[in-house]
């Protein structure tokens, strides 16, 4: 529940941060014209979301004999956790990772890499799966596509106001409404990364309820963090805007700062998660889990 308030509370403040934008740009008029403009760009876009990720990232659908375990896990989860199976797909990386797409449940998708499966035991993936599980259940897509909604429509406003000069009649003077101008992009940024970090700890939660096991999936989160720090993902690379999508941050070309990171630290996930009912046993060694069953 803390989860949820704490996601209401930064949607305010990006509402805020939007309406005060407007205001500055062309009173409310402006604000009421830029959100029709902004969302109906953004509107696009979310509704082609999910084949766009997929197909930024090369996945294929998990067909055949060698995908029968997969599919059969994802769905006994999907019935576990009381929603649609969602369809299934494979990205070919060395890496291991995973995220999940799609604008609402009966419309969702999770994609695995092989790195996934070649690496981690399957309770570790089970974990992997139902945390994916719980961003789809928990509608965690439609809060992202609602926040960059309001971050680009912020950005616009701010990059029009600096181009146009914005109302001469600004209660806040022409350095305060500079200072507007830089600083609310920046301010709408990081709001979107806290809503992102935000709601990584509540799919952390819900996932260890819907497999069962929250140590399965503490597990997994060492692992995948241990490797994608070594292991590149290209496509990621590529795509840097899709990397707050995955379960831990793909990229490792460049370090970034935590106040900027989509995700939280690794140590505080785990530590959460062996804190629930159920966990904290010894980890796994982080190179001694057998390999999945899907080769």
């Amino acid at each position: 529940m803390a989860g949820y308030m704490r996601t209401a509370i930064l949607m305010a403040v990006m509402t805020a941060l939007f309406m005060g934008v407007g205001y500055l740009l062309a009173g409310p008029t402006g604000i009421v014209l830029a959100f029709v403009l902004a969302a109906g760009m953004n509107l696009v876009g979310w509704w082609n979301s999910d084949r766009m990720v997929l197909r930024m990232h090369g996945a294929r659908p998990a067909e055949g004999p060698g995908s029968e375990g997969l599919r059969r896990m994802v769905a006994d989860l999907a019935r576990r956790a009381g929603m649609p199976v969602p369809k299934v797909y494979v990205i070919e990386t060395a890496q291991p990772n995973a995220f999940a797409t799609g604008r609402n449940p009966e419309n969702a998708a999770v994609a695995v890499t092989t790195g996934l499966l070649q690496r981690l035991s399957r309770e570790e993936v089970a974990g992997v799966v139902a945390h994916e599980l719980a961003h789809i259940r928990n509608r965690d897509t439609l809060i992202m596509t609602i926040t960059a909604t309001f971050a680009g429509a912020i950005s616009m406003l701010a990059n029009f106001e600096l181009f146009f000069g914005g109302r001469r009649d600004s209660p806040l003077g022409l350095a305060g409404t500079l200072a507007m101008m830089i600083l609310a992009p920046l301010a709408a940024g990081l709001v979107q990364m806290a809503i992102s970090r935000a709601r990584e700890y509540e799919a952390d939660r819900t996932g260890a309820e819907i497999c069962g096991d929250p140590d399965w999936l503490a597990s997994a989160l060492e692992r995948i963090a241990g490797q994608a720090a070594r292991i590149d993902n290209n496509a990621a690379e590529r795509n840097p805007a899709t990397a707050h999508m995955f379960i831990i941050n793909p990229l490792h070309a460049h370090g970034y700062d935590n106040l900027f990171s989509t995700h939280p630290k690794t140590e505080n996930r785990v530590a959460a998660l062996r804190a629930m009912p159920g966990g904290g046993r010894p980890a796994t060694p982080r190179d001694a889990a057998p390999a999945g069953p899907w080769g």
